[in-house]
């Protein structure tokens, strides 16, 4: 069975959007909470299953942190500049 992203993606994303799931709030008055995991190169290649066991971990705790009432902030897709990684063309 093939994944058509492009009929499921759309659906989920605008569900979070509507509900604010990732949305971490300036100045809330909720404790905050940050934690980041970058790429390991910046067009994504050479990942494997060990980069999975360390991404869902802290995937698990933001979770869990945002139904504890925190602020959460998780940039997953960010390099350690805070920049969205680049590509090659």
């Amino acid at each position: 069975m093939k994944y058509d992203f492009k009929a499921i993606e759309p659906k989920w994303q605008k569900r979070w959007e509507e509900a604010k799931a990732f949305e971490a709030v300036d100045f809330s008055e909720k404790p905050k909470f940050f934690s980041m995991v970058e790429f390991p190169y910046p067009s994504g290649a050479g990942m494997h299953v060990g980069h999975i066991k360390a991404y869902s971990g802290l995937e698990i705790v933001s979770r869990k942190r945002r139904m504890e009432g925190y602020n959460v902030l998780f940039p997953s897709a960010l390099m350690l500049s805070a920049f969205p990684p680049r590509t090659q063309r």
